[in-house]
């Protein structure tokens, strides 16, 4: 199977290599209930929904929780694409700012965005700490996890998350932004702090990712 992560000219978290490489991670446990915490402009959500559907055919299954806009209570990171939707291609600019006047990380944008995968789609509004306490997700079976890049936010929704798929034997929770000690140290801080909680032993991935199987 070739792998190929395609951005759809919007923006996305990880650029071609690092979506390749992420694909590969995904491909390689072949999950049918996938989370994602971060949905950003749905990039990753659609790759992920054509890579699932090529594996399972329409038996699986992708949820996807995002604020899609709204204000987090919390002292996050926030990309300034997401604030202001900057583009450096001029022609992106003028298409999404002025013709379409269509803001990429709305929850209405990215649902157009996966109208084809929409049997397979839940997406989630809000903020993750508090969405992954009430939602049932207990069959999950891969998560990334690239949403509020705190330590707090990270620690507890690892351990949100940990709580209820702990008992999915190989189940995957894959985080990105481990290792950026240049713009990101919460992330780190808080895999580390959890998966030494926990008894786990993450696999560092070219210092990117940080996978922990349950």
């Amino acid at each position: 199977m070739t792998i190929n992560y395609k951005t759809y000219w919007r923006k996305t978290g990880l650029k071609k290599n690092w979506g390749e490489l992420f694909l590969n991670i995904v491909n390689e446990h072949k999950p049918k209930n996938f989370l994602e915490v971060g949905v950003f402009c749905g990039v990753t959500a659609r790759n992920v929904c054509e890579l699932l559907k090529e594996i399972h055919k329409n038996e699986f299954k992708y949820i996807g929780v995002d604020l899609f806009g709204e204000k987090s209570s919390k002292d996050e990171i926030v990309p300034n694409y997401l604030n202001k939707q900057k583009f450096s291609n001029p022609l992106k600019n003028l298409f999404y700012n002025f013709i379409l006047r269509e803001n990429l990380n709305s929850y209405e944008s990215v649902k157009k965005f996966l109208k084809e995968f929409s049997g397979n789609v839940t997406l989630i509004k809000g903020n993750s700490n508090t969405i992954l306490k009430s939602f049932d997700f207990k069959d999950v079976d891969f998560v990334f996890l690239d949403g509020g890049h705190s330590f707090e936010t990270v620690f507890e929704d690892l351990n949100l998350i940990y709580k209820k798929i702990s008992n999915n034997k190989g189940a995957v929770i894959l985080c990105d932004d481990y290792d950026d000690s240049s713009y990101i140290t919460g992330v780190k801080k808080a895999v580390d702090r959890f998966v030494e909680g926990k008894k786990l032993k993450p696999h560092i991935i070219r210092s990117r990712f940080a996978k922990i199987v349950i």
